[in-house]
């Protein structure tokens, strides 16, 4: 799996998101390699159409109804989007939330991405079997700095903290990725996919970095 964040940046705004969500799609399709997207809230109706999975970059443990504002699972999952980011270190919620948002996107058959900030995390939260666990340290994010080759202890306890859950939860490398080797270095410490945002949304060049990404995985 090779999950892009778009986070909030002005690169993917407007039509933009579409551009970015038809090169994904064809990308993928030649290389066989999943690639998801997860755009601001406001934009994820824009590209649901199109060949490629639509994740929502955060969504609340919170009833239908009368809750403005908040991101409800039932609601997206009839909007066809396919999964969601829990727990970002940009949007971090408490643990109780954490456990009870995987079983509800389970229930709805979709894609949980739990994200971590370290290995006491990685452990806790493989045992609720999400479909990925995202170890993101935190200081790393947008640094430029891949995790995998500054701290590939990390990564590597991360891979046997998610094992040692003996369930179906893969773990996905994050932070600071910025080429090619630095997915190539998270695959190669076991890994099974990547979450990036930066390292593509403000390349000069989505089609070619996404390439360069996609090819490092396979």
């Amino acid at each position: 799996m090779f999950i892009i964040n778009c986070k909030n940046y002005q690169e993917i705004s407007g039509d933009n998101i579409v551009k970015l969500a038809k090169i994904t799609g064809k990308i993928s399709k030649k290389y066989k390699v999943k690639i998801a997207l997860a755009p601001p809230n406001h934009l994820l109706a824009k590209i649901t159409n199109l060949s490629v999975p639509v994740l929502a970059q955060h969504v609340d443990n919170t009833n239908m109804g009368s809750t403005t504002g908040f991101m409800i699972p039932e609601l997206l999952k009839a909007s066809k989007i396919a999964g969601s980011l829990i727990n970002h270190s940009e949007h971090r919620i408490p643990s109780t939330d954490i456990k009870q948002l995987v079983l509800r996107l389970r229930k709805l058959k979709m894609v949980s991405v739990v994200c971590v900030k370290n290995i006491v995390e990685a452990q806790k939260y493989a045992k609720l079997n999400p479909n990925y666990i995202a170890i993101e340290p935190s200081e790393l994010i947008g640094s430029g700095k891949a995790v995998s080759k500054e701290r590939p202890e990390l990564v590597t306890k991360a891979v046997v903290a998610v094992k040692n859950a003996n369930n179906s939860t893969k773990l996905l490398c994050g932070a600071g990725i910025v080429a090619g080797e630095d997915v190539e270095k998270a695959i190669q410490l076991g890994a099974k996919g990547i979450l990036v945002a930066s390292g593509i949304i403000k390349a000069k060049n989505w089609e070619k970095i996404i390439v360069e990404f996609t090819k490092a995985m396979i």
